[in-house]
């Protein structure tokens, strides 16, 4: 993305943030008192308010800054989502078969990261787009491969067999990994009363989430 920087909002901040995946569903009553319910969007969005975050004269100067360099809602940057940020439990390190991302079939060799939430026929497939650099662990068939087997774009999340290596028909394809969420800023203004900020009163920075 060329209105993407490929930079992280400050952590310490994004950690104390609110927020999480939004969906828009349509509701429509029925005469009977029945409802029909549909889903607007294929794939939810997240969106936080970073300003809870802010705890300090500091932190506040520094969000700001951080502002200016993306020009408000003018470039994407990547978030650190303390809830949602590995392909296991926040608690738990990532593993090569902690995902399914694909199926061999003797001649593809690029495989998109993704993220499962739930089992079955009802869960629900996230693509995963902003991999952090250096973190992406690969199986096939369960057999971790070496680091000189394949690629990831970090900027993309696509990995890439290398030549020699391509995954047999039929082997299933897993990944490990750790992640950010692209996001932006969905304003461009912040508003700051330094002497409300002082009482206790905390800015709204709105972030919300860039589907890739």
């Amino acid at each position: 993305m060329t209105d993407f920087h490929d930079v992280r909002f400050p952590t310490d901040v994004a950690r104390g943030a609110r927020g999480g995946p939004e969906h828009q569903t349509q509701v429509v009553t029925l005469a009977s008192g029945r409802e029909v319910r549909n889903s607007r969007w294929a794939d939810s969005r997240r969106r936080y308010d970073a300003g809870l975050g802010v705890r300090a004269l500091d932190a506040l100067a520094l969000v700001v800054s951080f502002f200016e360099e993306r020009r408000g809602r003018l470039y994407g940057f990547r978030w650190r989502d303390q809830l949602d940020w590995k392909s296991t439990m926040p608690s738990q390190v990532p593993a090569a078969t902690d995902q399914l991302i694909g199926t061999g079939d003797g001649v593809r060799l690029e495989f998109q990261l993704s993220k499962h939430y739930g089992a079955g026929a009802t869960a629900y497939l996230r693509t995963i787009a902003k991999p952090q650099a250096g973190s992406v662990l690969v199986a096939v068939d369960g057999v971790q491969q070496p680091s000189d087997a394949f690629s990831c774009d970090a900027a993309t999340g696509l990995v890439s067999f290398a030549a020699g290596h391509v995954p047999p028909p039929g082997a299933a394809i897993t990944a490990g990994f750790v992640f950010d969420v692209p996001v932006r800023f969905d304003t461009d203004a912040i508003e700051v009363d330094l002497s409300a900020f002082e009482a206790g009163e905390i800015p709204r920075i709105p972030v919300v989430e860039i589907l890739p």
